[in-house]
């Protein structure tokens, strides 16, 4: 997975952060941004309808060229939806039949999480999915290739597997950028440290070709690392004027004395974006920013994606959909407005938590609903696909 050079690389940067590693208190910086949220239970001029319902525990929505969707359910089905109608027999299922070969680990956070559809789909006709597995070492995360039969898929090969992989935190959402790459985002399986570790592939955003190849000019040779220093990664996002990359991030949840933090970041290449060391925006060199901290409330933010110029964030304890509206320039982005749709409060939402926001080809918006009962999976038929459309 990486050359010798990079491997030595790596381990001189890892000794260079030891001495911040060991046995320091993270850091503590404000929040960048200067706005104050406004809460909007009912938006005006937008109007909610529900898509498709009777889903158990959605995490990842995907629509196809072709007019068909896609959407991942933890537990281990991938489910067809034609013309806005769920197919009652799933696309590929990782729990029976061919795929329990798959050993799919479906427990807490883990299981079937991101998809993603080839660039070049149908041409290339390659469906790709992330999930938790578990083998004789442990629990691990992968990313396997599907090709699209139509109405089902069956296993092509395998993207990248050894990604850490644990009851939490494992990241989970994939996507195809701009230039045609495949980008992954992983959790850190609450190991701190391996978030600054260039030597294992949680706690970071990784970068490969379609084929699972690593790029010539990813920042360090002979790895599919691009940045580093995440604690649980679940949104990508490229702004469509600039074409940068934007990602969501989980905050704290106690293992360091303070939960929140919630973040949004603006991905640059070779990025080291502070976790453990460092959260919120405490202006530290070697450490990048977020563009958005959440210091006060956990939000954690998700799935997200770029509508009508403006971000929009699936998040779940906050249960909203939050808009954040940004102003570009020489000095870079610069927040103007954040909105709590369908939320009342910083903890009450309207729709419940929700995990996946994505643009449809109809120019709509579609949203996710993960809602869980106690045992930590959605009571079956409680999840919903919402569309959303937005008057002007």
């Amino acid at each position: 997975m990486m050359t010798r050079h990079g491997l030595l690389v790596a381990i001189g940067f890892i000794a260079a952060l030891a001495p911040l590693t060991a046995g320091c208190e993270t850091i503590k910086g404000p929040k960048p941004q200067g706005v104050v949220e406004r809460f909007l239970p009912k938006p005006p001029g937008v109007t909610l309808t529900p898509w498709v319902t009777d889903l158990e525990a959605p995490w990842s929505l995907i629509f196809l060229p072709d007019g068909r969707a896609l959407v991942s359910e933890r537990p281990g089905r991938i489910r067809l939806i034609r013309d806005g109608v769920l197919a009652s027999r799933a696309y590929a299922n990782f729990m029976s039949g061919e795929g329990r070969r798959l050993n799919l680990f479906a427990r807490g956070e883990g299981g079937l999480m991101g998809l993603a559809a080839h660039p070049d789909f149908p041409k290339a006709p390659f469906i790709y999915a992330m999930y938790t597995y578990r083998d004789g070492r442990g629990v691990w995360n992968r990313v396997i290739r599907l090709r699209d039969l139509g109405d089902r898929a069956r296993f092509d090969k395998l993207i990248i597997g050894d990604i850490p992989g644990a009851h939490f935190h494992n990241g989970g959402r994939i996507a195809f950028g701009p230039d045609g790459m495949l980008y992954v985002a992983t959790g850190e399986i609450f190991e701190r440290r391996m978030a600054q570790d260039l030597a294992a592939l949680g706690g970071k955003i990784l970068r490969m070709t379609p084929d699972g190849d690593i790029p010539p000019d990813n920042p360090y040779p002979g790895s599919p690392i691009y940045s580093l220093g995440h604690r649980n990664p679940q949104g990508l996002a490229w702004h469509p004027r600039t074409g940068d990359l934007f990602a969501s991030e989980h905050g704290p949840s106690g293992e360091v004395g303070f939960g929140a933090y919630d973040e949004v970041n603006v991905i640059r290449k070779g990025g080291n974006y502070g976790w453990p060391l460092v959260v919120g925006a405490p202006g530290r060199p070697g450490f990048i920013d977020p563009l958005i901290a959440w210091p006060e409330e956990a939000v954690p933010p998700s799935g997200m994606t770029f509508h009508q110029g403006d971000l929009f964030l699936a998040t779940l304890r906050a249960q909203a959909l939050i808009r954040i509206r940004l102003a570009t320039g020489a000095d870079g982005y610069r927040v103007q407005a954040i909105e709590r749709w369908f939320a009342r409060d910083p903890h009450e939402g309207v729709l419940g938590r929700l995990r996946d926001a994505v643009e449809g080809p109809d120019g709509r918006l579609y949203i996710l609903t993960n809602n869980r009962d106690g045992r930590g999976w959605a009571r079956p038929g409680d999840d919903k696909i919402y569309r959303v459309e937005i008057d002007g």
